[in-house]
C-alpha cells in the first residue's frame, strides 16, 4: 500500500466509529436545530396562518377581531372573479414576456463581456447599474420618459416623423411599456448570473473546439449553449419567481390600469387586502398563487435536475 493510499484510507475508518458517527450527529443537529427553528418560525407558521386564514371571514366587532368559518366558499369565489383572472392573465404575459427579455439581452452582453480585453470592469459597472437603483426611484424615471406631453421618448420619436403616443395610458400598450422598464431594470440580474457562468466553462473544451475549426457560431450554438443549460435554468427559475412577485414598477407607472390592462397579481391581492379590507378572501387568493409558483418552480427545477443527471 503506498503512503497515498494510507492517507486517502485513514479518514474512512474513522467514519465507521459509531461512537464518533453519533457525536457528528449530534454536533449537526446542535448547530442545525437553531436555523431550523428560525426557518420553521419566520416561513412555515405565517404560512399555516394565511392557509388557514384562506377557510374563514375576517371581520371587527367592538374592536375585535372575528373569525368566522366558511369552509371552500373563498376557493370557489376565485374562479368567478375578473380581477383575479385578469391579474393571474397579465401576471403570465408580464413574467415570461420581461424574463425572456431579461435572458436574451443578459446573456448577450454576458458574452460581450467575456470578448472585451480592455475595460472589462467599466462596462461591468455601467451594466449592473439599474439592479442599484431604488425602485420608487425607476418609477420616477421611466414615468417622466414615458410622458405623453414631455416624455424623452414621444421626443425622440418625433424627431423621426412619429406621432407622440400614450405609452401608460393606452391598453394596449401600458402592459407592453411595463415589461420594457422591468426587462431594463432586471437585465443585469441574468448579466451578472451567465458572466458567472460563462466565466467557470472549462477553457480546454473550446480550445480543443478552436482546433478542430469551429467558427464563432458554431462554438456558441455546440459548445457555449450545451454548456450554459444548467445556468439558463437556474437564473430563468430565480427570475420567474421573483418576477411573479412585481408590484412596485406597476403601482408606481400604471396603478393596474388603464381598466385591467396591468392588472398584475399582487397588485390585486394588495386591494384585497388593504383596501377593501378581505383578509379571508385575499388569504385564499395569496394561497392560490403560492401554490402556481410553487408548480412552476417544481417544473423548472425538475428540468434542471434531468439535464444534470443526461449531461
Amino acid at each position: 500500500m503506498t503512503a497515498a493510499n494510507a492517507q486517502i484510507q485513514r479518514p474512512l475508518r474513522r467514519s465507521t466509529n459509531p461512537a464518533e458517527d453519533g457525536g457528528q450527529r449530534l454536533w449537526r443537529w446542535l448547530t442545525f436545530g437553531p436555523a431550523l427553528a428560525m426557518m420553521v418560525a419566520l416561513s412555515a407558521l405565517p404560512i399555516a396562518n394565511l392557509f388557514l386564514t384562506s377557510f374563514q371571514n375576517v371581520t371587527w366587532a367592538d374592536g375585535q377581531q372575528v373569525r368566522t368559518w366558511v369552509g371552500l366558499a373563498h376557493y370557489k369565489a376565485l374562479f368567478s372573479d375578473s380581477l383575479f383572472g385578469a391579474g393571474i392573465s397579465n401576471t403570465l404575459i408580464f413574467a415570461f414576456g420581461a424574463v425572456a427579455g431579461q435572458m436574451i439581452l443578459g446573456f448577450a452582453m454576458a458574452l460581450l463581456c467575456t470578448k472585451i480585453t480592455r475595460g472589462r470592469v467599466l462596462y461591468r459597472a455601467i451594466f449592473i447599474l439599474p439592479i442599484l437603483i431604488p425602485g420608487i426611484v425607476i418609477g420616477a424615471i421611466w414615468k417622466l420618459m414615458l410622458n405623453y406631453d414631455f416624455g424623452l421618448v414621444n421626443k425622440a420619436l418625433s424627431l423621426l416623423g412619429i406621432m407622440p403616443h400614450d405609452w401608460l395610458g393606452t391598453p394596449e400598450t401600458a402592459l407592453l411599456s411595463v415589461i420594457a422598464v422591468d426587462i431594463w431594470h432586471w437585465t443585469p440580474f441574468c448579466f451578472l448570473l451567465f458572466l458567472a457562468g460563462l466565466e467557470s466553462l472549462p477553457q480546454d473544451v473550446f480550445e480543443a473546439a478552436e482546433m478542430d475549426g469551429a467558427g464563432p457560431w458554431q462554438e456558441l450554438v455546440y459548445v457555449t449553449l450545451p454548456l450554459m443549460i444548467p445556468t439558463i435554468i437556474v437564473t430563468f427559475a430565480f427570475r420567474l419567481v421573483l418576477a411573479f412577485k412585481v408590484f412596485d414598477e406597476v403601482y408606481l407607472l400604471t396603478s393596474g390600469g388603464p381598466g385591467t390592462a396591468t392588472e398584475v397579481i399582487s397588485f390585486t391581492l394588495y386591494q384585497r387586502f388593504f383596501t377593501e379590507d378581505k383578509a379571508g378572501y385575499g388569504s385564499a387568493m395569496s394561497v392560490a398563487v403560492i401554490f402556481l409558483v410553487s408548480l412552476l418552480l417544481v417544473v423548472a427545477l425538475s428540468a434542471r435536475r434531468r439535464t444534470g443527471a443526461t449531461s
